[in-house]
């Protein structure tokens, strides 16, 4: 059927939990401006896939239907922090199998103050087995679940390899380095390695600077096909020409890794199908959005995604590789370091940033001559999604 196509995208600036408005205007400001960008109604959407974590059942019709009560089919989509690339991977399908011509993927957050913890407390939490292998590596301790895993994971890497604590820091000044212009992230002000590593520590060599904060926010694409596009007159020339979706495999839980726990090993599985899929190499990528819930994680997912060789995050960072003027522009956006993790929207509002890059449209953060796009988006427990977009 051919690839699908992005005809429109739209994001909400994020906001701090309790500090901007509930879901459903979050959600409706989105699809709003997705529909807008694509020069769209309502009515065109054939079905729709609405993803968050922290919400009841069929919150996804109550975002949507404000908007409109079309009776289209609704799909609510939950990931953990991969769910809104995971809607966007159900999206696609749905185009690239004929069963739809225009089809919405959103995500959306209404976030708590605070860490991350249980909903139901009176059974089995889906991530027992991250806890208690995190447990068996360092001991039982009272910091959050995901602390431990991804600060556990930097002491790994940095054993490992011999790393310095400024490597990681360095990635939190570079994220917001790139927010400074980016008008929907929460934290603009400029960072020194010294001011990171000065922060409160947190678990191993990470600090509370190096952790992105929950936020509120929303974010849409409009996924339709050539046909669909041509038909309709639409501009849709961002294409989707490689994506894939990633599960924990036996090995995630051998060995006592961190660095396979928080999803290495799956990032990597995925980023080598979709350069396959789409006959590309790594050196081809011109900017990535990648998921940066700790800066640990953008440090392995440089390796994951192949930018630079397994162990050789610190020269890759020291060169300036992964900014401006160097081999891959990573974060453009400030990330989710800078602009908060409202988990639901998180990989929808990345291909929010590269559709923008690739059109020109991202001012003064614009990476020149962007012509591939990736996308990587990460969710314990597990799910990776990573997307290759191409201005064609």
């Amino acid at each position: 059927m051919g690839s699908a196509r992005i005809a429109g995208v739209g994001m909400t600036a994020f906001s701090k939990p309790g500090k901007g408005p509930a879901y459903p205007e979050l959600a409706g400001a989105a699809l709003a401006d997705a529909l807008a960008d694509a020069g769209l109604g309502y009515d065109a959407i054939q079905q729709a896939y609405v993803g968050y974590v922290y919400g009841d059942s069929t919150a996804g019709q109550a975002a949507l239907y404000p908007t409109g009560l079309s009776g289209i089919p609704i799909l609510n989509v939950n990931n953990n922090c991969a769910t809104g690339s995971s809607a966007l991977f159900l999206a696609r399908q749905a185009v690239e199998s004929g069963a739809a011509e225009c089809v919405l993927a959103l995500g959306f957050e209404q976030m708590s103050p605070g860490a991350i913890g249980n909903v139901f407390p009176d059974r089995p939490a889906p991530l027992d087995a991250f806890t208690g292998a995190v447990d068996a590596a360092f001991g039982p301790s009272e910091a959050p679940m995901a602390l431990k895993i991804f600060g556990g994971a930097a002491i790994e890497y940095a054993e490992r390899y011999g790393s310095d604590p400024a490597l990681f820091a360095s990635v939190a000044v570079k994220a917001r380095r790139h927010a400074e212009h980016n008008e929907r992230a929460i934290f603009r002000g400029q960072l020194s390695v010294e001011e990171v590593l000065a922060s409160p520590a947190l678990f191993g060599p990470l600090t509370r600077l190096q952790a992105c904060p929950p936020t509120c926010g929303a974010a849409a694409a409009i996924l339709v096909s050539e046909a669909f596009a041509k038909r309709h007159g639409l501009s849709a020339d961002i294409v989707i020409r490689g994506q894939a979706m990633t599960t924990d495999r036996a090995s995630t839980f051998e060995g006592n890794s961190m660095i396979r726990l928080v999803g290495a090993d799956i990032a990597r599985a995925a980023a080598e199908a979709v350069y396959a899929e789409a006959g590309v190499s790594p050196g081809d990528i011109d900017v990535v959005e990648l998921h940066d819930c700790f800066t640990i994680n953008e440090i392995l997912t440089y390796e994951a995604l192949m930018l630079t060789p397994e162990g050789t995050a610190d020269r890759f960072v020291a060169d300036g590789d992964n900014s401006y003027g160097g081999a891959v522009v990573t974060n453009p956006s400030g990330g989710l370091l800078s602009k908060g993790h409202p988990l639901g929207a998180t990989g929808l509002a990345q291909i929010a940033e590269l559709v923008w890059q690739l059109r020109g449209q991202a001012g003064p953060r614009q990476v020149e001559g962007a012509r591939l796009a990736l996308q990587h988006n990460l969710g314990l427990g597990g799910a990776c999604v990573v997307s290759l977009l191409e201005r064609a």
